[in-house]
């Protein structure tokens, strides 16, 4: 608590056995504090601050009776121990994913926080303390870190600067340039720069709110993050044509994906979503040729071992951008009920009921598991194969199809252009109609044609 209730008193002077002592006494809130000087001069100083702090109307801290501004030196904490505390108080009520999201920000920009250089580890070892280590609680609450860390742990302990440092506008410049590249030193992403000044911001927020900043030190930084390019490249968006043969090229090496990519071309699904789709989710249509449903209900995430609650490296979540108990109806077309129907009877589902579980054992051989998720080098290595079979030296080094994910892409703006409304586009791909045209924009054909017939037409109406 803060308070403007302040009464700064006279220099009281005691004598001691030898020589004296000088006593500042003031009251904040009716409170009394005092603080004891062996000389005058210092007392003096120490009162002139706090009655200029008065008289320019600086609030003061009720519990230690001192002016904000010397509260909080007083309070100070390093970078190290205030990273630690924010990963920390996240950790509860993040998913594994952000977990691992806000150490790997962490572990990013606090090498440009040292207070100095003497002795450092080097990049590889300071990176496996931060991220393998200190920002990861489940780790650290389970014992000391590992002995080949443990002497970088001790440094950067000691040897980052104090918070209060980041008041300095350079050093926050030179943070977020820092979040600005990958490892290599070249530009990261849009997305990845954007999400990181997000987790770096939020850090410096809570300090604010622990009254150990003034005010947050990036709203004095001028500096403009890359713009996100949210627009989907049409070059990566295949036509149904190309579709079929990449799905049948899957399906002759790796049958048990080609259902897989099905659910992402004809139903736009998210391969979290494929990957826990089960089959009580799966309603098959009512006549034969007929068209089924999805009923989705969540996602599956790779999140590696001690980011999640428990000791699977998968971790399940609800729909993307979605309330924790929502679902989603996605029709599926009959060319994807026939995968699906073949795949479950080929593949019969794991143990709890997930269609898509890892199969293959060693020389590929089949083998029923209890439902664990199909790694995700496993499915890209197979949508690679595919891709370098089906598609020409040219395409293959163009953006056409180059992840599993434009599967998706291709089914939203197939579904566009085949003149679905917006509306139920979104619903169905699980996007606001706002995001899907702004994402989806240059990938609907034929509106350039039909406005410029219309613009045609107003034109001689005016003559």
């Amino acid at each position: 608590m803060s308070t403007y209730d302040v009464r700064v008193h006279g220099i009281l002077k005691n004598q001691l056995a030898k020589g004296y002592s000088y006593v500042v006494r003031w009251k904040v809130a009716g409170r009394a504090f005092r603080k004891t000087f062996a000389t005058r001069a210092l007392a003096e100083s120490f009162r002139s601050k706090l009655v200029v702090a008065q008289r320019e109307g600086v609030a003061f801290d009720e519990a230690s009776g001192l002016p904000e501004p010397m509260a909080r030196a007083l309070n100070t904490r390093s970078w190290y121990e205030h990273a630690v505390a924010y990963a920390d108080m996240k950790w509860p009520r993040a998913s594994a994913k952000h977990r691992k999201g806000i150490a790997e920000t962490l572990a990013t920009v606090t090498p440009a926080l040292l207070a100095t250089d003497r002795g450092v580890p080097s990049d590889k070892v300071l990176r496996a303390a931060l991220y393998g280590w200190v920002f990861n609680k489940a780790r650290r609450d389970a014992g000391g870190p590992p002995a080949d860390l443990a002497a970088a742990v001790r440094w950067l302990e000691v040897n980052t600067v104090d918070l209060a440092a980041l008041a300095d506008a350079a050093l926050v410049r030179k943070a977020l340039d820092t979040l600005a590249l990958r490892m290599d030193g070249a530009p990261a992403s849009p997305s990845t720069i954007a999400r990181k000044r997000a987790v770096f911001s939020g850090a410096l927020k809570y300090a604010v709110e622990l009254r150990l900043l003034d005010a947050h030190p990036m709203s004095v930084v001028s500096w403009t993050a890359p713009k996100t390019a949210d627009e989907v490249d049409r070059r990566a968006v295949v036509n149904p044509d190309q579709a079929r043969a990449l799905l049948a090229e899957v399906g002759r090496t790796v049958p048990e994906l080609e259902a897989f990519f099905g659910c992402m071309y004809y139903a736009a699904l998210r391969p979290e979503e494929v990957l826990h789709l089960r089959e009580v989710e799966y309603e098959r249509p009512a006549q034969p040729g007929g068209w089924g449903v999805l009923h989705l209900t969540g996602s599956t995430v790779a999140v590696g071992r001690d980011w999640g609650d428990g000791d699977d490296t998968a971790e399940d979540r609800g729909l993307k951008h979605r309330a924790k108990a929502a679902t989603r109806d996605v029709p599926v077309p009959p060319p994807l009920v026939r995968l699906l129907d073949r795949h479950i009877k080929e593949y019969p589902p794991g143990s709890n009921g997930k269609l898509f579980v890892t199969r293959r054992g060693p020389g590929g051989r089949y083998v029923p598991t209890a439902g664990q998720p199909i790694p995700n080098n496993t499915y890209g290595k197979a949508w690679r194969d595919a891709r370098a079979k089906v598609l020409t030296p040219a395409q293959q080094s163009s953006p056409l199809a180059r992840r599993p994910y434009d599967l998706r892409h291709a089914a939203v703006s197939l579904w566009l252009n085949a003149g679905v409304p917006a509306t139920q586009v979104a619903e169905w791909a699980g996007h606001s109609v706002h995001v899907l045209m702004r994402v989806y924009a240059k990938c609907v054909y034929g509106q350039e044609e039909a406005a410029c017939r219309r613009i045609e037409a107003a034109l001689k109406e005016g003559f």
